[in-house]
């Protein structure tokens, strides 16, 4: 062998030698990169417009948990058909932890209202736990409905025909309104608005003498005394009108309504992430200043692991869908 072919062999075999240990030395690295989590922004999609309950809650919850997670938590408005268009972008969305969807009670009975399987709730998602509470609260405008209870209430519908208002079919107000007539046998008659914020208008107005509201856009007029609470859908009293009956207490035991939401991911993400997710919610539900953070704009922190959330999940799709199927309610 000549003496440049011994040279060319020595300098291939070194390089060999020098490739084979990088090799060894970073894949331990790239490994460890590749399972870190988070390792970059996560996006959270609210399918409904921005301002409104979930919405804020998200907004809340996303910068908490960020801060645990160490990576900014983004959210996306994605609004369209009672949640169903975000929820939908995300059930199709990669299952790598980094696209989240808040869930809220609207978007549970969504495929009922409008005809449309777009996705499975308790199938296509992996669910992170639920975040909070929306407690409803049955308001007059007491200028046109002077009534202090739903006894009177009941009484009043007897003697006259009674309108009340949603912020539209098969919203969560119209369906616990239905839930209570059924129960209570007593009519009135329904007017769908397009928003809550239209109804709360005319019914500040006094076009239309009560509805069943969310707390949040009806507290502040509770406070001004321009609307009476007569009741709370709770299956307890809120912290927010404290002096303010259950309907249970009212001579309907057992009843329950309450709106709510939670976090979910698409269905196939990484148990060691969904456990980061589930603790980092927790952890920011534990907190006093988030808890005081939901509690001005109407909610109430109500943490509860991802079995616990598809057990609610699936509840409300029967309890809620049976009244949706006995009154043959619809968005179409």
């Amino acid at each position: 062998m000549s003496i440049t072919s011994s040279l060319l062999a020595r300098r291939s075999a070194c390089m060999a030698a020098v490739a084979l240990l990088a090799g060894a030395w970073s894949a331990p690295a790239l490994a460890s990169n590749a399972g870190a989590y988070p390792n970059q922004p996560i996006k959270l999609i609210v399918p409904f417009p921005p301002g409104g309950p979930t919405d804020t809650a998200a907004r809340i919850l996303g910068q908490h948990m960020g801060e645990t997670l160490g990576k900014p938590m983004v959210v996306e408005n994605r609004a369209g058909a009672s949640g169903l268009v975000g929820t939908e972008t995300a059930a199709k969305s990669p299952a790598d932890g980094y696209t989240l969807v808040m869930l809220a009670s609207p978007t549970v009975l969504g495929d009922k209202l409008y005809g449309q399987k777009r996705y499975d709730l308790l199938k296509d998602f992996a669910h992170i736990g639920v975040a909070y509470d929306l407690p409803i609260v049955m308001v007059v405008n007491p200028k046109v409905l002077d009534v202090q209870d739903i006894s009177q209430l009941i009484a009043a519908s007897k003697k006259q025909v009674l309108n009340y208002n949603s912020a539209g079919s098969g919203s969560f107000g119209h369906l616990s309104t239905e839930l209570l007539k059924s129960q209570g046998k007593f009519e009135m008659l329904h007017i769908s608005y397009k928003g809550s914020a239209p109804a709360m208008t005319d019914l500040l107005g006094g076009q239309v003498p009560m509805m069943f509201s969310d707390m949040i856009a009806a507290l502040p007029h509770i406070k001004s005394g321009k609307l009476r609470p007569i009741a709370v859908g709770s299956p307890q009293r809120v912290v927010f009108t404290p002096d303010v009956k259950t309907v249970a207490e009212q001579g309907f035991p057992g009843f329950d309504a309450v709106a709510w939401g939670g976090l979910m991911a698409p269905r196939g993400t990484p148990q060691p992430v969904m456990d980061q997710l589930t603790a980092a919610l927790k952890k920011a539900l534990d907190d006093k200043s988030v808890q005081e953070k939901l509690q001005q704009v109407g909610t109430t922190a109500a943490f509860a692991p991802g079995a616990a959330m598809h057990k609610r999940i699936a509840s409300d799709l029967g309890k809620w869908g049976k009244v949706i199927t006995d009154n043959h309610i619809t968005n179409n």
